[in-house]
């Protein structure tokens, strides 16, 4: 699994979902204008992004440990605070932020009870703590198509419904408690991503952005062919413009 790749590759595999999921978490964390607010695991920005927009990019700081994405986010958000690093060691002071965010992240940190408690050392008493993860068994459509695709051809491909610990949103709650956060609520986030057409969705897996690129890359062009063609067959043989829809849980706590 890589996620040393361009700005470009990961917007088309997972940005437009991503992109439309940022505000969503924004409000749910109860962001205001004026806040410092720390993105966690930022990627190439798409949370960081409207989080400057919102606040001002001189009241946001990013990090993440790839620096390709470090660089592209720096780049989209001049004026951020952007940093190469793991949500387990951040470089800031306690008490720096007014809201700590980490957007599709808690499952790929090296150490989650870490990570978490790291975002609550370093906003201030009383300030926010959130996060959201996908609904991996089936809210999130275009990754549940392609995994129930590839365990028909596979029954030992890594599932992230199985592969993902932070699954449900009453293990994310847990986790949030565990740390020492308090006033924990959930919430479901739902959004509706835009394809061209069968292409549009399919090309981006071979892009080997995250597990599921990584898997596709994995596989030799006879059975990455027969993967593309069950995909396809599961989306209803699409010829044109259609959508998906993609459900995240939310988990949000006072520090």
């Amino acid at each position: 699994m890589s996620f040393e790749t361009s700005r470009e590759a990961y917007d088309a595999f997972m940005g437009r979902n991503a992109a439309l999921l940022a505000p969503r978490l924004i409000a749910f964390a109860g962001v205001q204008p004026g806040d410092r607010v720390l993105d966690v695991g930022c990627g190439p920005g798409s949370l960081t992004e409207p989080l400057a927009e919102l606040v001002g990019p001189e009241h946001v700081a990013a990090i993440d440990p790839s620096e390709s994405f470090a660089a592209a986010n720096a780049e989209r958000v001049p004026g951020a605070d952007v940093q190469v690093g793991g949500a387990e060691s951040l470089p800031w002071p306690a008490g720096s932020f007014d809201a700590a965010l980490a957007q599709l992240v808690v499952n790929f940190m090296s150490d989650a009870d870490a990570g978490v408690a790291e975002m609550r050392r370093v906003v201030r008493p009383g300030g926010t703590v959130a996060a959201c993860t996908w609904d991996y068994s089936g809210g999130m459509t275009m990754l549940r198509t392609f995994w129930d695709a590839a365990l028909s051809l596979d029954p030992q491909a890594p599932d992230e419904s199985r592969t993902m610990r932070y699954n449900d949103p009453a293990v994310l709650r847990e986790l949030w408690l565990r740390v020492g956060l308090e006033v924990v609520e959930n919430d479901t986030l739902v959004v509706e991503a835009s394809y061209l057409d069968f292409d549009d969705f399919w090309d981006p897996f071979t892009g080997g952005v995250g597990p599921a690129g990584a898997y596709t890359a994995s596989l030799e062009p006879d059975r990455r062919e027969a993967l593309r063609e069950e995909c396809r067959r599961r989306l209803g043989n699409p010829d044109g413009p259609f959508t998906l829809s993609a459900t995240a849980w939310a988990v949000k706590g006072r520090a």
